[in-house]
């Protein structure tokens, strides 16, 4: 074994997207920023792309590495001849801008794209490729602050109506009506530019327009559209994912509460801070808003056309301050900790967790002490305590009971 200890700290990987915030995280970690840099997400976790270190004794350690040496101390034996590695990687993230609407494919799906893409000769790095790994991509978070996103296709109904309101889009209703909604949103999604702007480009400044004057709230696309445009001199191409702003569910999510994103599900984080948990893939299928690879055929292929009443989730008790959100995968776990002075939490690791201090601080077997913005790992089959001298909350990845 690498390390003897098998409870310690755990630092982290920045990823600096173009859509991350640029005082979150920074204060969040005790990071400085002259900058103003963008810090959108902090991995927590052992993909091999930016792999967390264990900060031991003996020095940091790679947690992949440490896995990859003596997996079943680090992971439990059912983990490892279930997934033969960490499935889950765990995220802190900060949305400041819209991110890329987009669609995971399901585990059967992913496997397929991979070995066709394999058999095709496409580098695994080359930014057309579509699939990374083998694996699928469910994915749960749990907001931090007041969140935002865009989840699954609104009722028919409501698209009904969105497309009688707005006057670009009635022309697409009889269409919509004769056809349904999926034959509209592979028309959309497939027009050319120039028609894409003879379509929008009044509906952008009307949209600019009322959210200047105050009409608009985030309830509403239009309030979305005009962020996506202000500050731009000129609106140029329009993004073709402007028509999904119109025909997903909003979603407000409230701090502690939860959404999980399940395969084929179109979505897209919006706004605010949350915690994601996910499975260990990269496997992500874009409809716009990205500069990233855009194929639509593939991600029309993946995307369950049907209307979805968004599931937020508040949590389970499981014990005194404990709260678990139920996700309907196997890769992962998620619960929420919230601890007072006379408040302790006792557990023991089924599997190896990582568990992320985002208010307080806490004490783990009387020995590791840690503050807000620090995260800590505990390897599988270790009985531990948590206390902490005021109010302290804490978040814990695990894979559930195989």
């Amino acid at each position: 074994m690498s390390t003897p200890e098998r409870i310690c700290k755990l630092k982290g990987k920045v990823m600096h997207y173009a859509w991350g915030g640029a005082d979150f995280l920074p204060a969040l970690l005790g990071i400085d920023n002259p900058q103003h840099q963008p810090f959108a997400e902090y991995w927590m976790g052992a993909h091999p792309v930016a792999p967390s270190e264990l900060l031991t004794r003996e020095g940091n350690l790679s947690l992949y590495t440490v896995c990859q040496q003596d997996p079943v101390s680090v992971l439990s034996e059912k983990v490892v001849n279930r997934f033969g590695e960490l499935p889950y990687l765990f995220k802190i993230q900060d949305v400041n801008e819209i991110l890329s609407i987009q669609v995971h494919p399901s585990k059967a799906e992913a496997e397929k794209g991979f070995d066709r893409e394999e058999a095709e000769g496409i580098p695994i790095n080359a930014p057309h490729r579509n699939y990374k790994d083998r694996n699928h991509k469910p994915e749960v978070m749990v907001a931090l602050s007041e969140f935002w996103l865009l989840h699954g296709f609104k009722q028919l109904a409501d698209i009904e109506k969105t497309l009688e309101d707005v006057p670009e889009f009635n022309v697409l209703l009889p269409y919509f009506r004769k056809e349904g909604l999926k034959a509209l949103y592979q028309f959309v999604m497939e027009m050319q530019q120039p028609e894409i702007n003879a379509m929008l480009t009044q509906l952008i400044k009307r949209e600019i327009r009322r959210k200047n004057d105050g009409e608009l709230t985030k309830q509403q696309p239009g309030w979305w559209v005009a962020k996506i445009f202000q500050g731009k001199t000129e609106i140029g191409d329009i993004d073709r994912a402007i028509f999904s702003l119109y025909l997903f569910n909003i979603v407000q999510v409230h701090p502690g509460e939860a959404v999980f994103q399940a395969a084929g599900v179109p979505h897209a984080y919006m706004e605010g801070q949350c915690m994601e948990l996910m499975a260990n893939s990269d496997n992500v299928l874009r409809a716009g808003l990205t500069p990233k690879h855009i194929d639509v055929p593939e991600l029309m292929k993946h995307t369950v056309f049907e209307s979805i009443q968004p599931q937020v989730m508040p949590g389970n008790p499981v014990q005194p301050g404990e709260w678990v959100y139920p996700c309907p995968v196997a890769d992962f776990g998620i619960a929420r900790v919230d601890l007072t002075a006379g408040l302790s939490y006792t557990g023991t690791s089924a599997s190896l967790e990582i568990w992320a201090v985002t208010a307080g601080g806490a004490v783990v077997n009387n020995s590791l002490a840690l503050k807000r913005g620090e995260a800590f790992t505990v390897f599988a089959n270790e009985t531990y305590t948590i206390e902490a001298s005021g109010n302290c909350t804490l978040f814990r990845a695990f894979v559930p009971a195989i």
